[in-house]
C-alpha cells in the first residue's frame, strides 16, 4: 500500500470540490475515446477511496492493466489540471500568465504590433497589481521583438525600454534579497525555534546584518516592503524581542490595509500577518489589541477573499482557530475552549492531505494546554503523546515543551512511579536538543527535590520557585519558557490549590479592572 501523502494524483483528486469534479467529467466526456473512459473510471475509483491502495485500485478498474496504470495516472493528472484551468479564476497571476501566452501566440503568427499592444496592457496591469516579475517578463519579451523586427512602434523605443528594464530590475533585485532574508529567517525559526543562548543571538544578528540590503523605505514597492517587515518580524521573534515583533507585524498588516486590493491578490500573506499580529498581542498580554485584531480577522474569515480557494480556506481555518484558542488562554476560559476540540478534530481530518505536520503539531499542543488548564490531565497527556510519538525534525522547541508539560501532567496525577524516569528522560532530551534554559533547570531541580519534601514544606517550596522564576521573566533568553508553558500560573495554582484556569481568569479580570 502506498502512503496516502505520497501519491500526488490521489491528493489532487481528493482536493477537488463537487463543482470541480462535475466540470472535469463534462470536460473529459466532450471528446471521449476509450482511454478517456478508462480515465473517468480511474478518477471515480480514486475519488471513492479513503486511503490510496494500488491493489484495490486495480480491482475497482478491471479494464486497466497494471502496466497501463502509470501512464493513465499521468494523463489523468494533466487532464484534471487542464479542466481546472478552464474554470473561472480571478487570480491576477493566472490572468497575467494567460495574457503573456496570448502575446506569444500573436508573435508566432507574425502579428508583432498586436503582440506589442498586448504587452503594454500586461505591463500596466502588472504595475497596477504590484506584480514586478510579470512586468519584467513583458519587458524582456518586448525587447526581443524590438531587437529582431523593425516595428517602428515608437521613436527612441530602445532608450525607453532600457530605462524601464533598469528601473524594474532595481526593484526586483531589492525585493528578491528581502524575500530571501525573510525565508531564511523563517526557516531558522521552523527548525530551531527561538534563540537559546548568546551564541544563537550573535549568529542571527550577524546573519541579519549581512543580508539586509541597502534600501530607502520610500523607494520600496509593496512586496519589498512586505518582505522587509516580515524579515524584522522573524528577527524579533527569534530573538524574543516581543516589542520589535509586535511593531513589524503591525506594519505588515497596515501595509495590506493601505492597499486593500492586495488582500484579494495575496490573501495568505495577509492571513499570516494577522496571525503574527495576534500572536504578538497574545505574548504581550495586550487584551484590547488582541480582541480588536481578532474581530478584524473574524470579519476577514467571513469575506469573499477568505472563500476564494481551498488553500485560503485552510489557512484561515488554521490561524483563526489558533487565535480563538489563544483567546481562551488569555481569558482563563480553558473549559469553554474545549468546545472547539470536536470541530477542530473534524477539520484536521478533512484537511489531512493538505495540512503540514508542523500545523498539526501546533494544534495538538494547543489542545493539550486547554485540557491541562481545565484540570483534565489524562486528556492532555493523550494529545501530548501524539506529539512525542510524531517523529519529525521540525520545531524541536515545541517537542521539548510538550515533554515538559507531559511530565507536569503526570506530576498532577500523582504518577510517582513514572516521574523519576520521566524527569531523567525529559531532561536528557532537552539537553540533547540544546533547549535547556535556566528556567527549565530550576523546574527540574524542584521536581527532583519534591519527592522528599514533607507535606508542610511543599507550599513554601512552590512559593520559593515562583519567586525565583518571576525574577527571570525579564530576561529575553528566558522568554520562550514562559511563552510556551505558563509555569508561573501553574505554580500559583499549586500555592492557592485551585485549577490553573482560575488563576488565569483572575489575572484577566484584574487586568480588565485595571483598564477600567
Amino acid at each position: 500500500m502506498s502512503n496516502r501523502s505520497t501519491d500526488e494524483l490521489f491528493q489532487l483528486v481528493k482536493s477537488l470540490e463537487k463543482a470541480e469534479k462535475r466540470n472535469f467529467k463534462v470536460f473529459v466526456k466532450r471528446n471521449a475515446g476509450s482511454d478517456d473512459l478508462k480515465m473517468v473510471s480511474l478518477f471515480d475509483a480514486l475519488d471513492g477511496m479513503q486511503l490510496y491502495d494500488e491493489a484495490l485500485l486495480l480491482q475497482k478498474c478491471p479494464d486497466i492493466k497494471k502496466q497501463q496504470l502509470s501512464n493513465l495516472k499521468a494523463h489523468l493528472f494533466k487532464q484534471i489540471l487542464t479542466s481546472l484551468r478552464f474554470t473561472k479564476d480571478d487570480n491576477v497571476e493566472i490572468q497575467l500568465n494567460e495574457q503573456i501566452s496570448y502575446a506569444r501566440i500573436l508573435y508566432n503568427k507574425g502579428l508583432y504590433h498586436q503582440s506589442l499592444k498586448l504587452l503594454d496592457r500586461i505591463k500596466q496591469m502588472a504595475k497596477d497589481h504590484n506584480q514586478v516579475t510579470f512586468q519584467m517578463q513583458a519587458l524582456i519579451f518586448e525587447k526581443k521583438i524590438e531587437a529582431l523586427h523593425i516595428t517602428r512602434s515608437i521613436e527612441n523605443r530602445a532608450e525607453q525600454l532600457s530605462h524601464e528594464v533598469t528601473e524594474v530590475n532595481a526593484h526586483l533585485n531589492v525585493q528578491n534579497k528581502l524575500s530571501n532574508l525573510s525565508l531564511q529567517l523563517y526557516s531558522w525559526y521552523i527548525k530551531m525555534g527561538h534563540a537559546r543562548d548568546e551564541k544563537d543571538v550573535s549568529m542571527v544578528h550577524l546573519f541579519f546584518e549581512a543580508n539586509l540590503p541597502v534600501h530607502q523605505l520610500g523607494d520600496l514597492k509593496f512586496y519589498a516592503k512586505m518582505y522587509l517587515y516580515q524579515s524584522y518580524c522573524w528577527y524579533g521573534f527569534i530573538l524574543q524581542d516581543l516589542l520589535m515583533y509586535y511593531r513589524y507585524t503591525q506594519k505588515w498588516v497596515n501595509l495590506f490595509d493601505s492597499e486593500p486590493e492586495m488582500k484579494a491578490i495575496e490573501p495568505v500573506q495577509y492571513i499570516k500577518g494577522m496571525h503574527n499580529l495576534l500572536s504578538a498581542h497574545f505574548s504581550l498580554e495586550n487584551y484590547d489589541g488582541f480582541n480588536k485584531a481578532l474581530n478584524n480577522f473574524e470579519a476577514f474569515g467571513a469575506s469573499e477573499e477568505a472563500e476564494s480557494n481551498t488553500n485560503v480556506r485552510i489557512q484561515t481555518f488554521v490561524y483563526l482557530n489558533i487565535s480563538r484558542i489563544n483567546k481562551h488562554f488569555l481569558e482563563g476560559t480553558f473549559s469553554e475552549g474545549l468546545a472547539l476540540v470536536d470541530s477542530l478534530e473534524e477539520k484536521l481530518e478533512e484537511y489531512r492531505l493538505q495540512l503540514d505536520r508542523h500545523r498539526i503539531l501546533v494544534f495538538y499542543y494547543k489542545i493539550a494546554c486547554l485540557y491541562f488548564g481545565s484540570g483534565e490531565n489524562e486528556k492532555a497527556i493523550d494529545y501530548l503523546n501524539r506529539i512525542i510519538n510524531l517523529r519529525m525534525d521540525l520545531r524541536t522547541d515545541l517537542q521539548c515543551y510538550a515533554r515538559l508539560l507531559h511530565l507536569i501532567a503526570h506530576y498532577e496525577l500523582g504518577n510517582w512511579d513514572l516521574l523519576e524516569y520521566l524527569i531523567k528522560s525529559v531532561y536528557r532530551f532537552m539537553a540533547k536538543m540544546k533547549n535547556l534554559s535556566v528556567v527549565e533547570e530550576d523546574v527540574f531541580r524542584f521536581l527532583r527535590k519534591s519527592f522528599s519534601l514533607a507535606p508542610d514544606k511543599v507550599i513554601p517550596a512552590f512559593k520559593a520557585l515562583k519567586e525565583k522564576l518571576e525574577k527571570r521573566r525579564g530576561s529575553p533568553l528566558e522568554a520562550r519558557s514562559f511563552m510556551y508553558l505558563d509555569i508561573i500560573s501553574w505554580l500559583e495554582s499549586k500555592i492557592q490549590k485551585v485549577p490553573v484556569q482560575e488563576v488565569r481568569r483572575s489575572m484577566y479580570l484584574q487586568g480588565r479592572k485595571g483598564k477600567g
